[in-house]
């Protein structure tokens, strides 16, 4: 359904809406994690009486996790669908309307702001929320969705831990990439870092600070064929030079696989509105959640290139429902 068509008077982009069921809420929060979920958690705390869509993985990303133990308040543990459970029934709790279905497009120049579900259903709000998070990039393998959560990993500070003292691998060439191979390096005792050209593109001081790290390998010009193990991931088939006349294939021992190759914020249907950097994440007011829009706000990994963990996207989400909170306080005084 084609829902950007029409011009306004001033020759902006207005939107058609579908001929579905419309709705105005007080509070609209898109995408769930623990960044949409803390903010239904304070949202409805201010009787803002939040309506969340989870969007097509209610829990985010954390819902494909196996172990979380570095989320506080759960000292032996815990897998993240349950932690993302125990958060949702926390909203529902405080009164949260939470329902299923995606938002497809929205509409940000005027308030109330609209936002189109499933291609369908519209809904107004006074005040929106964005926490739709970011995807990581896998190689496309189909041994990365068989392993999910038995040794493939897109992020070494959530996972290493369990890998301590033993061998891993981690497939990426820039900064990110380097950078969760030193910090694997400090837990486990063998790091490869699979490297698809002959240089890698990171920056020149973490170049020569992996380079001095006595446990990291890097196998320059190697890619990664498949994974190989009984249940978990116990190695790496890799071809060397591909493509070329020197090409062989290459099997390492390994525990654990770390895709550092980059993530993809969440944010497409947001760009015609909202400010982004050249990678997508959706930009901020530093030290809030606001956007340069007014009355919209993001909060988690699909405005924090830097940090992705449950704990800070938890926190964005408290601070874009109090930021929401205000913004309706002034709007209404």
């Amino acid at each position: 359904m084609e829902l950007f068509k029409s011009l306004d008077l001033s020759g902006n982009q207005t939107l058609n809406q579908p001929s579905g069921d419309s709705e105005h809420v007080k509070c609209l929060i898109i995408g769930s994690g623990p960044a949409g979920y803390t903010a239904a958690i304070y949202a409805a705390r201010a009787n803002l009486n939040p309506v969340l869509y989870e969007g097509l993985q209610p829990g985010g990303q954390l819902t494909t996790t196996t172990d979380v133990e570095n989320f506080p308040g759960y000292p032996e543990g815990i897998t993240g669908p349950a932690m993302m459970e125990d958060l949702r029934k926390q909203a529902e709790r405080f009164g949260a309307d939470i329902r299923f279905g995606l938002a497809t497009k929205v509409d940000f120049s005027k308030t109330p702001h609209t936002v189109i579900l499933d291609d369908n259903k519209v809904l107004t709000a006074d005040a929106v929320i964005i926490a739709t998070g970011a995807t990581a990039k896998y190689l496309g393998l189909e041994d990365e969705q068989k392993y999910a959560g038995s040794g493939v990993s897109a992020c070494a500070t959530c996972d290493g831990f369990f890998y301590r003292g033993k061998d891993v691998a981690v497939v990426g060439g820039g900064d990110t990439a380097v950078e969760e191979a030193i910090y694997l390096a400090g837990l486990c005792k063998k790091v490869y870092l699979i490297v698809r050209r002959h240089v890698l593109r990171a920056s020149i001081i973490m170049q020569d600070r992996i380079q001095k790290i006595p446990n990291i390998e890097i196998l320059w010009e190697h890619q990664t064929k498949g994974l190989i193990g009984d249940g978990v991931v116990e190695g790496a088939i890799l071809v060397h030079k591909k493509g070329t006349p020197e090409e062989k294939e290459v099997r390492i021992n390994i525990d654990g696989f770390f895709l550092a190759i980059g993530h993809q914020p969440n944010s497409d249907i947001f760009k015609p509105y909202l400010e982004t950097d050249e990678v997508g994440y959706i930009k901020t007011i530093p030290g809030t959640s606001k956007t340069n829009v007014e009355g919209v706000f993001a909060a988690g990994d699909v405005q924090d290139p830097h940090y992705r963990q449950a704990v800070t996207a938890a926190g964005s989400g408290c601070m874009a429902a109090i930021d929401a909170e205000r913004y309706l306080s002034e709007k209404l005084c």
